[in-house]
């Protein structure tokens, strides 16, 4: 490894040959400030708020590789001017209405206004007009407060090689913008909000519908249900000061009570439904040697993906639908019965971590007798939203349980929030099928960690091995996708999650800090927060759930029987590819 050294500010350091300037003066302490540059996604040099000095030169240091010998100064008067006078110049062209936006006090821009003691903008001139483009059921473009720093392109691109939106326009008029100026809803987008997550300021944000759910919890004829995703419980924290990745599952139950929902149900309980479904989908193709790989159908992203991209290969998803989804099949099917309650009146509201799947509780498909399986979809962002509105004190709140009996799961269940999650929870679940006794030893270390793909095999009871892979990221989809058609791999069961890390890193989370991105990887302790609930939970096999076993008893029958298929099950639909 070659080495280099240089001065920053008066203080030497060494690093690795190919080290930014940016990079290296974070190695020892010393912040500069950036706004296009996102370490391993982006830097353009673009914004050049970066800018450092060399010589007699400005430089922007998120591309600037530290040579030998070079003299950096990071704060001279010449350097803040001109950083000083790129913030002004990036606020004359974008719309300030801070105190209206989901961004407020969390804008990277607005933190570097007020650092750089910025009080009024002495550039004002002609605002680039644009329409704000809300036509997609999950994400909202407003381009008048875009700062054209290219984060959501990269990620889009280069991340998830989905590249619904792009450069258009030159000069002052350059913009995102999507192929043929199409709203993004009519795009190849897949809803992930990958882009609303590395977007700096307020350009790019989910679908809200906050009041939608208000007005079903104030209408005395609705029986307002709500349930909630794995991933929710270790970011919810997060929107109230606690730690990244805490696991607030109590709270958020009490709270969601003290918000007027009638039943508060866990998502985690169909996670715990999926795996006896897809579980007995895989075991039924592994033996026919029918329709393999088996594909998860869990992300309503990656479904959307394989929709547009790969339609040839549709036949191989599970038709599973997503946990929630079932969830909300079923409660308003059997749960509706017992309950003696008209499922038209029955509002079904699902917490998550993802704004893919507004998108998918619209989808026609997902609907029983003329009912949609969900009515609402909020992700943690908006859930937070809605406490704060309630003045509660989130911190401060007892910690309650889910109800009964929908609001029971195994640790099967919880880790589904986690890439590799769904593959460990129906490994788990398959492996003791088959041998018919309980294993002690049930971790299933080779699908865990963040390795955009990783492969693992199974020797069966039965004598079959099962050869898996996991994916997180279209990108890495894509990766396992083309080794499959061009015959270079072969697998027996896939898991793949559109956003990098899961569901725990889905874009209707909480945005992490900028000030905190260097430190903590969120993906990471949110992960480990879902597997210390796993190990803390009494059952972690999703087919020892007790009120699973009593469902399939008393209304469903058997997995992947009639009924079973007739709720809980899909189909899907060629996509044109922009």
């Amino acid at each position: 490894m070659e080495m280099v050294s240089l001065t920053i500010d008066g203080i030497k350091v060494e690093v690795e040959k190919g080290t930014t300037v940016l990079e290296a003066a974070k190695k020892i302490g010393i912040k500069i400030p950036s706004l296009c540059y996102l370490k391993d996604i982006n830097k353009p040099s673009s914004c050049r708020v970066c800018v450092v000095e060399v010589g007699p030169r400005l430089l922007a240091s998120c591309s600037l590789e530290a040579t030998e010998g070079m003299d950096v100064k990071t704060n001279t008067r010449k350097v803040r001017e001109a950083r000083k006078t790129v913030i002004q110049l990036t606020l004359s062209n974008h719309k300030r209405e801070c105190l209206s936006c989901g961004r407020n006090i969390n804008c990277e821009l607005q933190t570097l206004a007020e650092e750089y003691n910025i009080r009024d903008v002495e550039y004002e001139g002609e605002i680039a007009a644009s329409a704000i483009d809300d036509l997609s059921a999950s994400i909202v473009r407003d381009n008048e407060k875009c700062i054209a720093c290219g984060r959501c392109i990269s990620v889009c691109s280069n991340i998830q090689t989905v590249s619904a939106i792009g450069w258009s326009g030159r000069g002052f008029e350059t913009r995102v913008s999507t192929p043929y100026e199409r709203p993004l809803g009519e795009s190849n987008c897949v809803n992930c909000g990958q882009c609303i997550m590395v977007c700096p300021v307020g350009a790019l944000h989910e679908k809200e519908n906050i009041q939608d759910v208000w007005n079903a919890i104030d209408d005395e004829n609705k029986v307002v249900i709500v349930q909630t995703a794995p991933a929710v419980r270790v970011g919810l924290g997060e929107e109230f000061d606690l730690g990244v990745g805490e696991r607030v599952t109590g709270k958020m139950v009490s709270a969601l009570r003290r918000l007027g929902f009638d039943n508060v149900f866990d998502t985690d309980f169909a996670a715990d439904l999926t795996i006896m479904e897809e579980g007995t989908e895989l075991l039924t193709r592994v033996s026919k040697g029918e329709k393999l790989p088996l594909m998860t159908s869990c992300c309503p992203g990656w479904v959307k993906f394989i929709e547009h991209n790969y339609p040839e290969m549709l036949d191989h998803l599970s038709t599973c639908k997503s946990p929630h989804q079932m969830l909300g099949a079923v409660i308003k099917s059997h749960y509706a019965n017992v309950m003696g309650i008209d499922p038209k009146n029955i509002y079904v509201v699902s917490i998550m971590p993802c704004v893919a799947k507004k998108f998918e509780g619209e989808r026609e498909e997902l609907s029983n007798e003329g009912l949609q399986d969900i009515d609402a979809v909020l992700t943690t962002r908006e859930l937070a939203q809605m406490i704060k509105e309630m003045g509660i004190n989130f911190a401060k709140l007892e910690e309650e349980e889910f109800d009964h009996p929908l609001g029971e799961s195994t640790g099967a269940g919880v880790i589904f929030g986690a890439t590799g999650g769904v593959a460990e929870a129906a490994l788990r679940t398959v492996y003791e099928v088959l041998a018919e006794k309980d294993l002690e030893q049930i971790e299933y270390e080779a699908v865990r960690g963040l390795e955009g793909v990783k492969e693992a095999s199974l020797e069966l009871p039965n004598g079959q091995t099962l050869n898996a892979v996991i994916a997180h990221g279209l990108g890495n989809a894509r990766k396992v996708l083309d080794s499959i058609k061009s015959g270079e791999k072969s697998y027996d069961f896939i898991e793949i999650m559109a956003c990098p890390g899961g569901c725990v890193n889905g874009g209707g989370q909480p945005i992490i800090k900028a000030h905190l991105r260097d430190d903590v990887d969120a993906k990471v302790v949110r992960a480990k927060g879902l597997y210390s609930e796993d190990k803390a939970l009494p059952i972690r096999k999703s087919h020892k759930n007790p009120s699973i076993q009593k469902l399939y008893k008393d209304f469903l029958g058997e997995p992947n029987g009639h009924l079973a298929h007739e709720l809980l099950h899909t189909h899907y639909v060629k996509r044109n590819k922009f």
